[in-house]
């Protein structure tokens, strides 16, 4: 009976949803962490080609949400962070070889100063003939961490030699290790870039924010098929807005589909939580001391229909 009721929600209640995946290097055994071998990257780009995925350029999902129609279910885009020489190397001629479009997000200080673990300028320009280029700041820094003020010169900066360098403005950024605040994308957002991109695991809908779009990341072997079973939960998050000032979470509320009985609670390092859902109204109080400075709550009707809320500790 649940089984068809989750069924039932999730055919009347969800849109079609996208799925935006993350990379960082390719075939770099020496950074395990931040990597996917060219094996596995083959594998699943075969996997996308052979179950009907359409690979498309970022830039066309965010036209459907701008205009508010279905982004299909199977389509796909592919991103890279950090602009690393092994993209260049290693991974761009597989993206070729299938056809792949990709957003590569540029961090600028490392280019700029030539360090040796990155692409530089003119591979850059090279690969701009087969993907899309973005920002992906300057120094690259925990931008919650710092003071706004740095943030904004920190965005100047690297949209100043970005420019100077590839002979045009970059139409959307990615934030350095996904973290971000309200006040973080006000900011970003007041440079004008069409879209910005997190690191939440989630989905894109054509009721996605385009200023905070979701990314699933891919590093090691990772299980395709299970990455492509998420859906988006559309909710209203009322709180938390943002990380609790004394570190303790009060309340977790949040307005959902009203034919939603029960759902299903997760906040980093105290698991999942079953709790009851009134009205299409989840009021939880919680008395939970946040064990992480970054703080994952996640709403879920069957662990992969979600609705991810980041919160992150800011500068002391």
């Amino acid at each position: 009976m649940r089984f068809l009721l989750l069924l039932f929600i999730s055919y009347y209640y969800l849109n079609a949803n996208a799925h935006i995946f993350v990379y960082h290097r390719f075939g770099d055994i020496k950074h395990a962490s931040t990597n996917t071998t060219l094996k596995e990257l083959e594998k699943e780009f075969k996997y996308f080609k052979d179950n009907g995925y359409e690979v498309v350029k970022l830039s066309k999902i965010v036209e459907r949400i701008n205009s508010k129609k279905e982004v299909p279910d199977n389509w796909v885009a592919l991103t890279i962070d950090d602009s690393y020489k092994s993209f260049y190397e290693n991974g761009l001629p597989i993206f070729k070889k299938y056809n792949y479009p990709f957003s590569l997000y540029v961090y600028v200080k490392a280019t700029q100063q030539r360090y040796g673990d990155f692409m530089s300028w003119k591979e850059i320009k090279e690969a701009s003939k087969y993907g899309e280029i973005g920002l992906h700041s300057y120094s690259h820094p925990h931008l919650t961490k710092i003071s706004l003020d740095k943030v904004k010169q920190d965005t100047k900066k690297s949209l100043e030699i970005f420019e100077k360098n590839l002979g045009f403005k970059p139409k959307s950024y990615a934030y350095p290790y996904g973290e971000y605040n309200q006040k973080v994308q006000d900011l970003i957002k007041s440079f004008n870039f069409d879209y910005i991109l997190n690191q939440n695991t989630g989905t894109v809908t054509k009721n996605s924010n385009v200023y905070d779009i979701n990314r699933i990341a891919l590093v090691g072997k990772v299980n395709l098929e299970q990455k492509l079973k998420y859906k988006t939960l559309d909710a209203q998050w009322i709180e938390p807005k943002e990380y609790p000032k004394n570190g303790i979470l009060k309340k977790v509320k949040a307005k959902i589909n009203p034919s939603i009985k029960e759902i299903k609670l997760y906040v980093t390092g105290y698991g999942w939580q079953n709790i009851k859902v009134k009205n299409g109204i989840i009021d939880k109080k919680l008395d939970l001391q946040l064990k992480k400075s970054r703080t994952r709550v996640i709403l879920s009707t069957d662990y992969f229909t979600i609705a991810n809320k980041i919160i992150i500790q800011d500068k002391k």
